[in-house]
């Protein structure tokens, strides 16, 4: 997914003294903290942390009433960044006439209002279940439960919202799109199979095993 980035930083997390007595677990609480929130500094939403190395357990004491320990420390990030133009994946969890409303890894959420739906997707309710079905390949079906694939628009980095768009026929279900790919690939190697399995040396015509089929005129035996 375009969206995640793996990032290593040097960061400075200010402890308060009582917190000193572990200061890598009490480091790993802080960081923590700012789990599934937007980050300036990390220009992302932090999913996961790992503690690499902190290189002195001995922190820095800031002035101040309340005097705080600095630490400084490596960390490898995991970060969700989503930017307009990108594509991400998600699981869909309500379909309407004017929207499709998706999550994304499972804390994110994203809608793709009626405009953003290219026209081949024309909604039904089939068996009292609202789906939106491609009018040029039937077997494209968007229902609730399906993974889908589509394209940021904006990204709301206060509430964490996503606005997405399937205009773009890359876009879809990413179950179709895969054994649309798989049908594509096996029938290119059917054809290359085909296309081996006869030929012709010296105008003797042979199959794939080598088996003289016949013989032209040319290479009669006398």
């Amino acid at each position: 997914m375009e969206a995640l980035k793996s990032a290593k930083a040097n960061l400075s997390v200010y402890l308060h003294p009582s917190q000193t007595k572990d200061v890598i677990q009490s480091v790993n609480r802080e960081l923590s903290s700012l789990l599934f929130k937007f980050n300036e500094i990390f220009d992302g939403v932090l999913l996961a942390h790992e503690v690499m190395d902190i290189p002195s357990r001995h922190g820095e004491i800031l002035n101040g009433l309340f005097p705080y320990v600095g630490v400084r420390l490596t960390a490898r990030l995991l970060l969700f960044a989503p930017k307009p133009d990108t594509y991400l994946e998600g699981k869909v969890v309500k379909v309407a006439q004017e929207s499709i409303h998706v999550v994304v890894l499972g804390f994110s959420a994203a809608i793709i209002t009626h405009e953003d739906i290219r026209d081949e997707f024309k909604f039904k309710i089939k068996s009292g279940e609202e789906i939106f079905r491609s009018s040029s390949h039937k077997r494209h079906i968007i229902k609730v439960g399906t993974m889908v694939r589509f394209l940021v628009k904006s990204f709301d980095e206060e509430i964490l919202h996503i606005s997405g768009s399937l205009i773009p026929p890359s876009t879809g279900s990413i179950h179709w799109h895969a054994s649309l790919t798989n049908s594509s690939r096996k029938r290119r190697e059917n054809e290359g199979i085909k296309e081996l399995s006869t030929g012709t040396i010296d105008g003797v015509a042979i199959s794939n095993d080598y088996h003289v089929l016949k013989k032209s005129k040319k290479q009669r035996v006398h």
